[in-house]
């Protein structure tokens, strides 16, 4: 990391085991160390006189606290008596309190953003409100060369952080986690967001804090929960890592993507639109990269703005509005996507799933296109269910200009077999092919301008291989056509089964009509 690197430990939830916390912070320091600080989320102190007794010989120096460490103030009315001044203060020898909210930074430029207490309907020495976001906030956003925060401190979630991201099981996302704190991460771009007070830990995937092709690249966010010190299950309570100030980072190291980083899970609540918070965040976002002001989203029930797709470089077969394009072929048109019958198809029902603009991948894509393109492929599915067929959907991101979502119905096969089949052909050809979890999203894996391939199949298994130097152009066509599911080997290559242009008008209608009943956009 370099000499600029600094140590530091998190934890959560102290709840009074101070003991346990500070003996263990001393046996990692000696063993990993030296650590910068420890800093401390959630509910520091406790109401258990018994440990309020161990607070004490650390207020009078009976007991020695091992690293300059930082708390948050009370999220309960009955933690208030234990801070001395509501403002910041030193509690004891080596334990500062950092007061309501603010901004801390060191003598290395690091800068940590921190805002305690609660969610409440009204200000008070344990709850935050609106008004604290904003003060907190605002100066910051509001200036020009405002890049974000290495590190912001919360007690509470902030709502919404699974989305995109493998979710915590123990948590419910409607209910968990504050909508202001989801606004303050969604505005400081902090490197890391460290909470407590659910009593968990999650590391959720980085995620990013621009727009991709639509602005400048810029650091991603790494959200960690942490579960309460000594905890019953063990559950995961100190947290140690290196970070390099950002002040000390060329633009390059700091803005690099991480391979498996997500879309951001945040879009600015009702409370915060309904202020200043995002229009000044979105002015500044673009006095960096236009130099001009442009809107923000609007809230519920009307249209977000999404990047505008890219022009191709010459003549596309794909892009609805283009002349090259066979509309004969088309089945149905969406907002964003269409589908139509595919040229040269292993079956008369294979079709190709594709957005209107020009993209190449479904990295590219953005979230409402992305959810329009996921409502044809279920709607597909339940269509081949129908009449008693399964599909395998697969992608190759590889020596192609225009997404092209291939959705192919074979007959009910069992699912190993289909993933046995795959990857028999995938080792013939020396193919990495991985299963990966169901419920991931291929953007939290894969760069957009990567080169792959992608397969989905109809119970939900995902198999993916990253494109490196080779790759056969009709791998996906090849596995399905083999003896052991289509066996139709012959029709391995598309352009040995093209049809008349009348004929395929006719397989169009005919799917057309078949299909209409399942179609989320029939007429």
């Amino acid at each position: 990391m370099g000499d600029s690197a600094l140590k530091l430990l998190i934890t959560g939830d102290v709840d009074g085991n101070f003991k346990q916390l500070f003996k263990r912070v001393q046996n990692v320091n000696k063993k990993a160390g030296p650590f910068e600080m420890l800093l401390c989320v959630g509910s520091f102190f406790s109401t258990d006189p018994e440990k309020m007794e161990v607070w004490s010989k650390y207020m009078n120096g009976e007991e020695q606290v091992p690293l300059p460490t930082y708390i948050l103030g009370p999220t309960i009315s009955n933690h208030v008596q234990f801070y001395k001044d509501l403002k910041g203060c030193e509690l004891c020898e080596n334990v500062t309190y950092l007061g309501k909210k603010g901004l801390f930074t060191g003598t290395s430029g690091l800068k940590i953003a921190y805002l305690s207490g609660l969610e409440g309907e009204s200000p008070s020495s344990h709850q935050f409100t609106k008004s604290d976001i904003d003060a907190l906030g605002l100066p910051l956003v509001s200036n020009s060369s405002f890049k974000g925060v290495d590190i912001l401190l919360t007690s509470h979630w902030p709502k919404g952080v699974t989305k995109y991201a493998v979710p915590q099981e123990r948590i419910n996302v409607n209910s968990t986690g504050s909508s202001l704190i989801a606004d303050l991460a969604l505005a400081l771009r902090p490197r890391y967001h460290f909470a407590g007070q659910e009593g968990l830990y999650y590391e959720r995937l980085p995620y990013r804090n621009h727009r991709v092709l639509a602005e400048n690249a810029r650091h991603a966010t790494r959200f960690v929960g942490l579960a309460k010190v000594g905890n019953d299950t063990k559950l995961k309570s100190l947290y140690a890592f290196n970070m390099v100030p950002m002040c000390s980072m060329t633009d390059d190291d700091l803005n690099k993507q991480p391979e498996d980083v997500t879309e951001c899970p945040y879009s600015f609540s009702e409370k915060a639109q309904s202020a200043d918070m995002s229009n000044q965040y979105f002015y500044s976002t673009n006095q960096q990269h236009k130099g001009q002001k442009r809107q923000s989203d609007q809230g519920q029930g009307q249209r977000k703005q999404h990047r505008r797709p890219a022009q191709p470089s010459g003549p596309c077969w794909f892009c609805l509005s283009s002349p090259e394009v066979e509309k004969h072929m088309v089945v149905s048109v969406g907002t964003h996507t269409y589908v139509a019958i595919a040229k040269g198809g292993l079956v008369p029902d294979h079709v190709l799933i594709l957005p209107i603009g020009h993209y190449q991948s479904t990295v590219e894509l953005s979230q409402e296109i992305v959810l329009e393109l996921e409502q044809y492929k279920s709607s597909l599915k339940k269509y081949f269910r129908s009449v008693g067929k399964n599909c395998v959907v697969f992608e190759r991101n590889f020596k192609t200009s225009h997404l092209q979502l291939q959705v192919v119905p074979v007959d009910d096969v069992v699912t190993e077999d289909i993933l046995e089949e795959f990857q028999r052909l995938a080792d013939e050809h020396n193919i990495e092919l991985n299963q990966i979890p169901s419920l991931s999203d291929l953007k939290q894996i894969i760069s957009v301008g990567a080169p792959y391939f992608y397969v989905e199949l109809d119970s939900g298994e995902k198999l993916l291989h990253r494109v490196k130097k080779f790759f056969p152009l009709q791998f996906g066509r090849e596995v399905l056509a083999g003896r052991a599911l289509l066996n139709m080997p012959d029709r391995v290559d598309w352009k040995n089964c093209k049809s008349s242009k009348e004929d395929e008008k006719n397989m169009a209608d005919e799917f057309r009509s078949r299909f209409k009943k399942f179609d989320p956009n029939a007429m």
